[in-house]
């Protein structure tokens, strides 16, 4: 087993993919539910180790829902399509 790979930060160029491949799930299959509900996903950062940092905004923030919208939907969405993604955190 090669653990070096999950300790070595990624450079700009694969944060700058992956951060255009996570938009892509989020809009394909995460922001159109979203909006419909007069709510919004934005990316906030990208970790060394593959954590997503991203605000909810309009009607999604500071909704009592917005824990189970995060690791239900969103969540779910990014990582069935990115498995590289470790966790999505959520920001104020």
């Amino acid at each position: 087993m090669n653990a070096t790979n999950r300790t070595q930060p990624s450079s700009p160029e694969v944060q700058t993919e992956l951060l255009g491949r996570i938009e892509t799930v989020l809009n394909e299959r995460v922001r159109p539910g979203l909006v419909e509900d007069g709510g919004e996903v934005q990316v906030v950062g990208i970790d060394e180790d593959n954590i997503v940092q991203v605000r909810l905004l309009g009607a999604c923030q500071g909704c009592v829902s917005s824990v189970v919208t995060m690791t239900m939907f969103i969540e779910k969405a990014v990582k069935a399509e990115i498995p590289e993604v470790r966790f999505l955190e959520a920001i104020p």
